[in-house]
């Protein structure tokens, strides 16, 4: 056999052999691409903070929490966050969510709902582990949590102030609708404003009259609050009758599922010889308690104390006057015969 017939024969043998072992294994020939060799990489972002749901006594602060991977597969992925009291430096919750398999080159987003005490502040440690190894960790702090409104307290009505200057509008204004019998009628009038983007309502309106020395309540008022739409201010009015000549605090008490969601004072000068105190200084003043007795219907009473010595009640009347004269007149009577 000659050269050339040899190398045919070799030829032929060489393009056997390949075909047979690419049959009996496929992926022996094939390509590795990088994707299959390059490792697995998450990178962390800054993450975000947001409020969830808040009670009275814990809140819910929401992490979106977001993380670049490259690389091949990513197996058994957790996210783990913990919060830490900044205060007190204790450990107040830890949190773990598994993500599972994080495959291709993307941005993978995830929330995590943290539950802490609504006081104080928080440090959040993020924590990524892949395959129970920590491949990356972040760190962010929130602030003021005792700040954030309760769920059941949330509503976008509210007293409108108008400053807190001596000479500004007040947040509860009154009028002298009516005055007898040492009673007066104050109508006031509560403003209110939406400062929302929708129409609201389903709340209840108190107002107080609250003598200024003692604290007594003279008369309070319940007004039903009905829709007010977005960005108005409404001015709902109730009448109050209290005894004449005294000063009053205007209490407002705005209530929603029978929580008192907001408050506002006013001042009402009904003796104007006696202003308002703005401090606690003492001072002696002619308070009788007898003014504020309250009626049947609930409101203040109109009962005043008795002026007239020949009145009838407490004190000297007709009999005590007779029994003053027998008694003077058996000491005369002693005396002479001494």
């Amino acid at each position: 056999m000659n050269r050339e017939a040899w190398l045919g024969v070799l030829a032929l043998a060489l393009v056997v052999g390949a075909a047979g072992l690419a049959l009996a294994a496929p992926n022996a020939l094939a390509e590795r691409t990088d994707e299959n060799v390059r490792p697995s990489v998450l990178s962390l972002q800054d993450p975000r903070v947001a409020a969830g749901e808040v009670g009275g006594e814990r809140a819910e602060l929401s992490l979106d929490v977001r993380m670049e991977h490259r690389g091949g597969p990513a197996d058994n992925v957790t996210v783990e966050i913990q919060a830490v009291d900044t205060d007190t430096g204790l450990v107040a919750t830890t949190v773990r969510k598994d993500l599972g398999t994080i495959d291709g080159n993307r941005e993978v987003r995830t929330r995590v709902n943290v539950t802490v005490d609504r006081q104080g502040g928080y440090r959040l440690y993020i924590r990524v582990y892949e395959d129970g190894r920590r491949v990356e960790t972040g760190s962010t702090e929130v602030s003021g949590v005792d700040s954030l409104t309760p769920d059941y307290a949330d509503t976008s009505v509210g007293f409108h102030r108008f400053g807190d200057s001596p000479t500004s509008i007040p947040v509860i204004t009154y009028d002298i609708a009516e005055e007898a019998d040492n009673r007066t009628t104050l109508r006031t009038g509560t403003y209110l404003t939406n400062r929302g983007d929708e129409s609201a309502g389903g709340l209840r309106l108190v107002v107080v009259a609250r003598q200024v020395e003692s604290n007594v309540i003279a008369d309070r008022a319940t007004v039903e609050i009905d829709e007010i739409g977005p960005g108005q201010t409404v001015t709902e009015a109730a009448d109050l009758t209290v005894p004449s000549n005294y000063n009053y605090y205007l209490d407002g008490m705005l209530f929603r599922d029978g929580v008192v969601v907001e408050s506002a004072t006013a001042s009402a000068k009904l003796d104007p010889s006696r202003p308002v105190p703005e401090n606690t200084t003492r001072e002696e003043v002619d308070f009788r308690a007898g003014d504020f007795e309250r009626g049947d219907g609930g409101g203040a009473g109109a009962t005043p104390m008795p002026t007239d010595a020949g009145a009838s009640g407490p004190g000297f009347g007709g009999a005590g006057a007779l029994a003053a004269l027998l008694a003077l007149a058996a000491l005369a009577t002693r005396r002479n015969n001494e």
